[in-house]
């Protein structure tokens, strides 16, 4: 792995990754962190990179405009919960707590955003749970195992034994957010595509699906942004 920079107001960092089955250079920037790759394959001079990299300037930057600063939730500041910003207070116990609009935490700085990862955690099994019971019903079909993971390539799946996984930071994003990415992965127990007759059986249990995906295209950064561990 290399380096290049790219010049400007600012300069932009580059990291280098040589890999052996890439045919031709690509650039990635992380909506998590704002990190700029290039994937360079065996054999590319550092000019042929630093030429590519200067070719895309304009899309590089307007990407990283885009980019959402990590946020890591303290005391004092806010935390997306079900679309809403809610304030992050002091409270009493061991555990972060919802209530009255607010997630009250005990006041040990070091475990506030852990704690608030598990409160959300607990919440989005319990939400995601329903909406998935509740769709499976409406189309007659059953799930096996359901997991939640930080991932961060995608918001759900559906196994072809039936298992269920969702990121659990999709608590944090509007309900009915929530309940499409439900709906799209329990469609798949019926169909394990994404034909048109998958999204046939996405519209009959969830109609305004498209406004939920359009929001998540959109939004789905913030969600990523949040840091709960060091």
């Amino acid at each position: 792995m290399g380096q290049l920079v790219l010049d400007g107001d600012p300069p932009v960092d580059i990291r280098l990754k040589r890999h052996a089955r890439a045919r031709r250079l690509s650039l990635r920037v992380s909506r998590r962190d704002g990190v700029v790759s290039m994937t360079v394959p065996h054999g590319t001079r550092a000019a042929e990179a630093l030429a590519f990299a200067r070719e895309k300037e304009g899309w590089i930057r307007d990407q990283l405009r885009r980019t959402v600063a990590p946020a890591v939730p303290a005391i004092g500041g806010e935390i997306l919960f079900e679309g809403r910003a809610l304030p992050i207070v002091a409270g009493a116990g061991r555990a972060a707590r919802l209530e009255d609009g607010v997630i009250a935490v005990p006041e040990r700085p070091e475990l506030v955003a852990r704690r608030i990862a598990a409160l959300l955690k607990t919440l989005a099994r319990d939400r995601l749970a329903e909406a998935s019971d509740r769709h499976a019903r409406a189309l007659g079909v059953s799930f096996g195992t359901l997991v939640l993971r930080d991932t961060r390539s995608r918001w759900g799946s559906c196994s072809a034994d039936g298992r269920l996984m969702y990121s659990w930071r999709l608590v944090m994003a509007p309900p009915q957010v929530l309940d499409y990415v439900a709906a799209h992965e329990v469609a798949h127990l019926r169909e394990m595509n994404h034909s048109p007759a998958f999204w046939a059986q996405v519209a009959a249990i969830f109609p305004d699906y498209q406004a939920a995906r359009a929001w998540l295209r959109r939004n789905g950064a913030l969600l990523h942004a949040y840091r709960f561990r060091d």
